[in-house]
């Protein structure tokens, strides 16, 4: 893998998913996605280089995985899931439902979209010569005319109450379609049209509004105290047909690193200090609540490893609540940034560019022109640093793979002046950087 192949940039901007409807065979099984594209690239930061896990990502409604190799050999014997280990009364997986459930909500994404009607016409008009051959049996091809437009459904996920008055938090990739509007709908069956409020340019994250109040909400917990192999419970609109599907599991893993490769000409991104859990988690679920035994959020749910047995991902909790707290105070979501474009260091990185330190943030730029490794007029540029520069550590943490230097930037505040232990021409020296809002 190259250099490149493995730069992991600090302030990319990832591009929009489009979810366009079109019509599939089995309205069951693909009910929720039968009108949107069963492969398209998926919903954060850039490309990464080696991390946790390393799968390829492609987004339904919710985002499917495939392996390194882009094949994953399907094996359809049944296979039964272990019971997940409940407790009595209020923690109880029904307690939870019961807690959760009526503010967990679906997500429709309606555009208007052509309609197209078939018509047949004579090629040769209405030509004498050519009527004389055909008398009254003339020629007829069949056309399609577009007849106007209407509004469809062309994508939707789930999502979660979090106040009163409507405040809403699902993924990104469910309400980035261009030109799309937004339904929520609860699970009495009442529909409210939503405004998108904020989109988080780094998460797969977004914040929704609807013109409410009284609504039930959810109670936010915190994904820096899960622990492995403790019980979840996963809600959400499965296959966009089935609201308020319930599945159960374990945390199987904690701060996993998801590679996505761009389509369609955008850039790939990145999910970091992702949850990984066995709860079943189908297409339409995007955007829904990982919950544990006290009926507290988590995580939300973003990804699947298509053909897996259970392999899904979702976002710590944590990450949503610092941009709700934005938006409570800044009426958007915003972001520090340092502005370099970087590649984690191991021992391979070490050997190929003649380092003496196997940790660290190398600084490079990537292979096109637009890709600098310092972004023009930001505060790493301000603060003198350069290309093969190796950021050791920030404010005396130790940047690697379980603190990369993006992670340990987004804990810190705009404005902020941050210590960096920097590596520069073989010798260590120390920098102090005014953190700046991600542009």
């Amino acid at each position: 893998m190259t250099n490149a192949a493995r730069l992991s940039l600090e302030v990319d901007i990832l591009g929009m998913f489009n979810f366009l409807k079109t019509p599939i065979s089995n309205p069951l099984k693909f009910s929720f996605v039968k009108n949107i594209p069963q492969i398209v690239a998926v919903s954060f930061i850039t490309a990464f280089l080696t991390a946790s896990l390393t799968s390829y990502l492609f987004l339904q409604s919710d985002r499917v995985i495939l392996s390194d190799n882009n094949s994953i050999e399907q094996n359809n014997e049944f296979i039964p899931v272990p019971p997940v280990a409940t407790q009595k009364g209020s923690d109880s997986v029904v307690g939870v439902v019961d807690k959760v459930g009526s503010a967990v909500v679906s997500i429709v994404a309606t555009k208007d979209l052509p309609v197209f009607e078939q018509e047949f016409t004579n090629p040769f008009g209405n030509d004498d010569f050519f009527s004389q051959f055909f008398g009254p049996f003339q020629p007829q091809i069949p056309q399609q005319e577009q007849k106007g437009t209407e509004k469809r459904e062309v994508a939707g996920g789930t999502g979660f109450i979090v106040s009163s008055d409507g405040l809403i938090v699902t993924n990104r990739h469910v309400v980035d379609i261009e030109g799309a509007e937004y339904t929520v709908i609860t699970n009495k069956n009442e529909r409210y049209s939503a405004q998108l409020l904020a989109k988080d340019p780094v998460e797969d994250l977004a914040i929704l509004k609807i013109n409410k109040t009284g609504l039930p909400t959810v109670e936010l917990g915190d994904s820096d105290e899960i622990k492995v192999g403790q019980s979840v419970v996963a809600i959400g609109n499965a296959l966009g047909e089935f609201q308020n599907t319930v599945s159960v599991g374990v945390v199987a893993g904690l701060n996993r690193t998801i590679n996505i490769p761009g389509q369609n000409g955008q850039r790939g991104e990145t999910i970091a200090g992702a949850i990984q859990t066995d709860a079943a988690i189908n297409p339409g679920n995007s955007g829904g609540p990982l919950l544990n035994l006290k009926g507290e959020v988590i995580g939300i749910n973003t990804a699947i490893v298509v053909g897996s047995q259970n392999i899904g991902f979702a976002i710590p909790v944590n990450k949503a609540r610092r941009d709700l707290n934005s938006i409570n105070s800044a009426g958007k979501i915003s972001y520090p940034y340092l502005g370099v474009r970087y590649v984690l260091v191991n021992e391979d990185i070490q050997k190929e560019q003649n380092l003496t330190v196997s940790y660290g943030a190398l600084i490079l730029k990537g292979t096109g022109s637009q890709d600098p490794a310092i972004m023009p007029g930001s505060p790493a540029e301000s603060a003198g640093l350069k290309e093969g520069d190796v950021i050791l550590e920030l404010n005396g943490q130790k940047v690697d793979f379980d603190n990369s230097l993006a992670a340990l930037v987004q804990k810190r505040q705009i404005g902020e002046t941050v210590t960096l232990k920097v590596l520069s021409g073989g010798i260590e020296k120390t920098i102090n950087v005014t953190l700046a809002e991600r542009p």
